[in-house]
């Protein structure tokens, strides 16, 4: 590539703008440039780097596989500038400027939502955009700065720190039990005599698997509902109904346990364990903001 300048980095930062806005025309009305300037900037700066970055429609815009190599590559250097800038500016711990994140529906209402109104009067400059999803998705084309999810993480380039583990637990509610009577065994629910309330994985599209942890013994049941659902929430309220058996995350949810609500139908099996992990790009200095937010998540996991 030729010497680098002005109008490479205009270039540049105009290229991370369409990606965290989304359209061309988005990121124009965010730069205050008109979508054919916006256009023009991206042709010179795919013509100096003789890639194709984006792949366009006329109504949908997505970064190319160059495109999106080029985006892990130049982003960590892009927020190295902004940061020293803010440093020349006498802000150099500044937590200013929109952070998009993508996190996990139970983590958000059950943590996160209390937490908001601190968060953000603490940081005034900051513009916080919080999307729950049922999954992680491409953290860089959907552009999200962090993410907070549960369950292993997959093989990628993002930064994946480990906050907890929350215990797994196999529920019912009173009304249930008193109408079915309890399952003796975990392999019980395998029988026409239980209902379960399976729950769809969002990375596979499948229910999850119903396992069962005891020290290093572990053992998977084929459960047959006939309810599959999406939504903790909901598979709570179904649970909660006396419709069936679930398996939910106790993070939050121990008073349900503790007051009669639910029952733990097998405390002899109590060893599951399922991950809550923040993502964010490889990067050496992720920017004051990412780290800010990221400092309120650690703190409401800690312990």
């Amino acid at each position: 590539m030729a010497g680098f300048n002005e109008r490479i980095l205009n270039g540049i930062s105009v290229f991370a703008a369409i990606v965290d806005a989304g359209t061309f025309a988005a990121a124009g009305d965010r730069l205050g440039m008109s979508q054919p300037g916006v256009s023009r900037a991206i042709a010179r700066l795919e013509a100096r780097l003789n890639i194709r970055l984006f792949d366009r429609t006329t109504r949908t815009v997505s970064l190319t596989d160059d495109g999106r190599r080029f985006f892990e590559h130049v982003m960590p250097h892009l927020a190295g500038l902004e940061e020293a800038a803010a440093t020349a500016s006498g802000g150099a711990t500044a937590v200013r400027g929109r952070l998009r994140v993508n996190v996990d529906p139970i983590f958000s209402r059950l943590l996160l939502g209390p937490r908001l109104e601190a968060f953000l009067s603490a940081h005034p400059e900051l513009e916080l955009e919080l999307l729950t999803r049922d999954r992680l998705g491409d953290m860089i084309a959907d552009g999200f700065d962090l993410a907070v999810r549960f369950g292993e993480p997959r093989n990628s380039s993002l930064v994946a720190r480990k906050l907890l583990d929350t215990p797994v637990r196999t529920v019912a509610a009173p009304s249930y039990l008193q109408q079915h009577g309890k399952p003796a065994t975990p392999q019980a629910l395998a029988t026409d005599a239980h209902t379960c309330i399976e729950f769809r994985d969002p990375e596979t599209g499948r229910p999850y698997a119903w396992e069962f942890h005891r020290k290093k013994k572990r053992i998977i049941v084929e459960t047959r509902g006939k309810l599959t659902l999406n939504d903790p929430g909901t598979m709570l309220s179904a649970c909660l109904s006396g419709y069936g058996i679930s398996q939910i995350l106790m993070l939050g949810h121990e008073h349900l346990i503790e007051e009669g609500k639910l029952i733990d139908l097998f405390p002899d099996w109590p060893d599951e364990r399922f991950p809550l992990y923040a993502y964010y790009p490889s990067r050496h200095h992720p920017p004051a903001k990412t780290r800010a937010f990221l400092d309120l998540v650690v703190a409401l996991t800690d312990g």
